[in-house]
């Protein structure tokens, strides 16, 4: 086994629950079925209040931007509150300072609309949500769409597409840092059958 990885998962008011709680299940699981080694996953956002997720989901952020430990994995959930959280600027300072130590940066959905926001993914292939690819042309004129993809892969970056495709992103990070068994015997204790057309030939990785 490898190192341990802390991933820590970027929420705030009216994400979209599935884009945070989805890959939180699918790292956590797969620490807990290897006696908690692989990963330590938490969500962080700007403050310790209670954030008001989507639809009112009501969450407890384990950390705030003081108190996060350094981060081997960064998610970035989406959802209609990223369309305010793109001028944040204390977010947006918070993700260009961990972005440079991360190994890896994900964002789920229109968690894409930050990275954009932060000139991170020009001349670079991206997916998001259908609905948001509009808005991410106008914010990232010079980025290269990937609309018929689940994922896709940019150096240390990678971005999915809306909500449930965070799932199928979080798994790829899984399988490729602790190899396909360990992803394998993850999606079957979580009954959960993986997009066979989420990494296929034409979705390599950039």
């Amino acid at each position: 086994m490898n190192k341990k990885r802390t991933v820590g998962i970027l929420i705030f008011k009216d994400a979209e629950v599935l884009d945070f709680a989805g890959p939180f299940e699918v790292f956590s699981v797969t620490s807990e079925l290897n006696n908690f080694e692989p990963f330590e996953v938490f969500t962080v956002s700007e403050s310790l209040d209670p954030v008001a997720a989507i639809n009112g989901f009501s969450v407890n952020p384990t950390h705030d931007f003081y108190t996060c430990p350094d981060l081997d994995i960064l998610i970035i959930a989406g959802g209609f509150g990223a369309r305010q959280i793109k001028h944040n600027q204390k977010v947006l300072d918070w993700v260009t300072k961990v972005h440079q130590q991360t190994e890896f940066t994900l964002s789920i959905c229109s968690g894409s609309l930050i990275l954009g926001s932060l000139g991170l993914l020009k001349s670079k292939p991206y997916c998001t949500h259908h609905q948001v690819y509009p808005l991410m042309e106008e914010i990232v004129p010079l980025g290269l769409p990937q609309k018929e993809k689940r994922f896709v892969n940019a150096g240390k970056i990678y971005t999915s597409g809306g909500i449930s495709a965070g799932i199928d992103l979080a798994f790829h990070i899984v399988e490729k840092l602790l190899g396909k068994e360990i992803a394998k015997n993850t999606a079957e204790y979580m009954e959960y059958h993986r997009n066979s057309y989420a990494l296929e030939d034409g979705n390599k990785e950039f």
